[in-house]
């Protein structure tokens, strides 16, 4: 068994062997330290000064020009920008008229009667008489080949007179089933001294188009020594349009009866409504002189009326013997019809802003009622009056001198 002092000596021995060990350790960091001390490491090198735009900004995208020519030189001369018009994009514009119209060939007034020429309604003849044609517009986009106009034009009061005068006149209509103011109207009728027809006509039309040209516009000359304009132009047109004729006859029968004469009245009116294509036509045969047509064709619904009356020039109303109502009958019709026009003229585009014109419109109308197609041979009943006859045409037709201003 071992003895105390065996155990004691290991542990002394240990015990030493660290003490020396701490002790190196001790003498070996004071070296160190006085080392340091004796010979200090060097301060590092301050960083070079760093540039704040360089910095923040990206690399550099621009490439110097290898010709040293460091600036935008243009387009090149064979190279032209695209260039949009200065024209003026509002139009307007006002022209006189003078029209006429043919006329169908007419229904007898009267009976045969010797020695007196037969009066008829076309002896009413249509005159020449004046009108007005008033436009205005303008132009949308860029390029101005877009726009849009309103026209209106009319003439009024076409029509003149015819009359014949003898004894035994036997008018037509006959009134067999109607009286005034008690007295039978075949009294004013028959044995009449003289007859005389009226004719008064008026025709409206509206328009509103929308414009399309193809080219440039033609009322401007090219400024562009390297690009003259064209010679030709053309435009495409479509729209609403609005057209009446309105054909108004009376015949007036003069007797001895008291409250003579005794005047019986149709007047008929068509009103055509609806699309219409068209186009406009330019040829500038000279500078700032233009030949232009403007073709139109319009297919429309017909609404037709027609009032037949019975009255003394005083204004006494004629009456139907059996029921008492007054001989003005009204009625109505809806028909399909069609109408062609062309307007042909020269312009002189005096400035760029003003041109003056000069031309002439033709205007074709088919399957409408006119006045004359309406004329009964005897009154007895509303029914004799209440019908109306379509089918007929009629042209339209005169000229126009006018200015149209841009702005």
């Amino acid at each position: 068994m071992p003895t105390s002092s065996s155990i004691q000596q290991p542990s002394v021995a240990v015990l030493s062997a660290v003490l020396r060990g701490l002790l190196l350790v001790i003498v070996g960091w004071q070296f160190t330290a006085s080392a340091r001390a004796a010979d200090p490491l060097p301060e590092p090198a301050a960083a070079p000064p760093i540039d704040a735009e360089v910095a923040g900004s990206p690399p550099a995208l621009y490439v110097p020009d290898p010709l040293q020519a460091d600036e935008f030189a243009g387009l090149p001369a064979t190279v032209v920008p695209e260039t949009f018009p200065g024209w003026p994009r509002w139009f307007a514009g006002a022209s006189g008229l003078v029209m006429t119209r043919t006329l169908p060939s007419g229904a007898a007034t009267m009976q045969p009667a010797a020695g007196i020429g037969q009066l008829t309604t076309s002896a009413a003849s249509a005159t020449w008489p004046g009108g007005v044609d008033l436009h205005i517009g303008r132009w949308f986009g860029p390029r101005q080949k877009q726009g849009v106009e309103f026209i209106y034009w009319g003439v009024y009061g076409m029509g003149t007179t015819a009359s014949v005068a003898g004894s035994g006149i036997a008018a037509i209509p006959q009134a067999d089933g109607a009286t005034v103011g008690g007295t039978p109207a075949t009294n004013f009728l028959t044995n009449a001294t003289g007859q005389q027809i009226g004719r008064s006509d008026l025709v409206n039309d509206i328009e509103i188009n929308w414009l399309y040209s193809l080219g440039e516009r033609p009322e401007f000359s090219s400024q562009d020594p390297y690009a003259a304009s064209r010679s030709v132009n053309l435009m495409w047109l479509a729209g609403f349009r609005f057209f009446q004729l309105e054909d108004v006859l009376t015949l007036s029968t003069s007797s001895g009866i008291s409250g003579s004469p005794l005047d019986f009245s149709a007047a008929t009116n068509n009103n055509l409504f609806g699309g219409q294509l068209g186009a406009k036509f330019d040829w500038r045969f000279a500078d700032r002189f233009r030949f232009s047509a403007v073709p139109k064709v319009l297919l429309a619904g017909n609404s037709i009326t027609n009032t037949s009356s019975l009255a003394t020039a005083a204004g006494t109303q004629a009456t139907f013997t059996g029921s008492g109502a007054p001989v003005n009958v009204h009625s109505t019709l809806g028909v399909f019809s069609w109408l062609g026009s062309v307007d042909t003229g020269v312009a002189w585009d005096v400035t760029d802003r003003w041109s003056l014109s000069i031309g002439y419109r033709v205007v074709g109308v088919n399957n409408i009622a006119q006045a004359d197609g309406q004329w009964p041979a005897n009154i007895t009943t509303a029914a004799d009056l209440s019908s109306i006859t379509a089918g007929s045409s009629t042209i339209i037709h005169g000229g126009f001198a006018g200015f149209e201003g841009r702005y």
